[in-house]
């Protein structure tokens, strides 16, 4: 497995996002899937990228899960088989917001690999994706992805990050 790591505070963290998704993807066009919720704060990163990445790429790319229409674990299974379906010559890149270590809050992660949306809340769904970009954004041990101590400008700022990343990747 292939994974970066990335601070959200560097200065060049969205062109070495960017980077790191041509090592990936190849003269292709991927679907991308935002998973999470408006409902928690925590969950929202997926819906809120997704919404962003839909305005920035106007079509480019297909892309589910937005604030509008989330994608979130009732849906997962659902989505994944449509998308396979659809687009059955895609990679797929899943956006998620997940729980780690204090230290590792605020780190973005790209790998060539899916997720399993939901463990850090203890659902145990089937892997998505082909590649990967999640954000932790909130300390596993302490309190859930639900939690009301993860600030809305934290999310804020890292949706903007992927998106700008995502969208630059596909320019």
């Amino acid at each position: 497995m292939n994974q970066y790591v990335f601070s959200y505070l560097s200065p060049s963290v969205t062109s070495e996002i960017s980077e790191s998704l041509s090592l990936f993807f190849k003269n292709r066009y991927p679907v991308i899937i935002c998973v999470g919720s408006d409902l928690c704060i925590g969950d929202s990163l997926g819906p809120l990228t997704g919404t962003r990445l839909i305005k920035s790429l106007k079509g480019k790319v297909y892309v589910y899960g937005t604030l509008k229409n989330p994608v979130t674990a009732k849906e997962i299974n659902i989505i994944s088989k449509n998308v396979k379906k659809l687009h059955p010559s895609s990679k797929v890149i899943v956006i998620d917001a997940a729980v780690g270590k204090s230290e590792d809050i605020g780190k973005i992660k790209v790998s060539d690999r899916g997720i399993r949306p939901g463990l850090g809340v203890n659902k145990f769904l089937d892997e998505i994706g082909d590649v990967s970009i999640i954000s932790i954004v909130a300390e596993k041990e302490k309190s859930l992805i639900s939690s009301g101590e993860i600030r809305l400008s934290l999310i804020d700022r890292i949706s903007g990050i992927i998106a700008d990343a995502v969208t630059g990747f596909l320019k």
